[in-house]
């Protein structure tokens, strides 16, 4: 039985969705971020970083959410993580994305939101405005690259779109201006139709 340890926080939601859509035979395991749950000895001999997602299968332990679901994917025998000419597409996707698009939108997420969870501090306004302006210009290219396209990477769902729009769920409460870009919207309101995306985070 492969187990995935999460929280509900960013990472880990792209794994928690592909988990679902694939209906994957995993065992969920909650770790309580505000009890350093994902710092205790045991955890980190899973994961040195401490950080979640982790997915153990057997005797392996699978950091990194973007590994994790293709590794779900491969495991369930889905073709959300394709072996043709799109999986070096979908790699530059998930590069871009932990490069540009992720991290503009996940400083948005942490001055809005976790810091208000977690009682770190005031959002930093500096931070803000600078992060904004980085996630319009990463959205404007995502944009022009859905035009005419239904989904990211070829004509099907992979593992590219769930990974890129994972901090979209978090656009109003984060001042992402999802909107003002109607390919990057209407591409969202397509996940939206899927259960596992809207509804990722199991029971704890």
């Amino acid at each position: 039985m492969m187990k995935l340890y999460w929280s509900d926080v960013l990472a880990p939601r792209k794994a928690l969705s592909v988990a679902r859509y694939l209906k994957a035979p995993v065992e969920y395991v909650f770790l309580d971020l505000g009890k350093g749950q994902h710092k205790t000895a045991d955890y980190r001999k899973l994961n040195p970083m401490g950080k979640v997602p982790t997915l153990t299968d057997g005797d392996r332990a699978l950091t990194e959410a973007d590994s994790i679901i293709c590794y779900l994917s491969d495991k369930i025998g889905g073709d959300l993580w394709p072996h043709d000419e799109r999986q070096i597409d979908i790699i530059r996707w998930f590069s871009w994305n932990a490069q540009h698009f992720t991290q503009a939108g996940g400083t948005l997420y942490f001055e809005y939101i976790i810091k208000k969870r977690f009682n770190i501090g005031p959002v930093d306004e500096a931070v803000v405005k600078e992060a904004i302006g980085q996630w319009r210009g990463c959205a404007a290219v995502l944009d022009a690259h859905l035009k005419g396209k239904e989904w990211l990477v070829g004509e099907k769902l992979s593992v590219a779109d769930f990974s890129v729009a994972v901090c979209l769920p978090y656009a109003d409460r984060a001042c992402m201006p999802v909107n003002d870009f109607p390919q990057v919207a209407r591409w969202f309101g397509q996940l939206n139709k899927l259960e596992a995306w809207r509804e990722p985070f199991p029971a704890h």
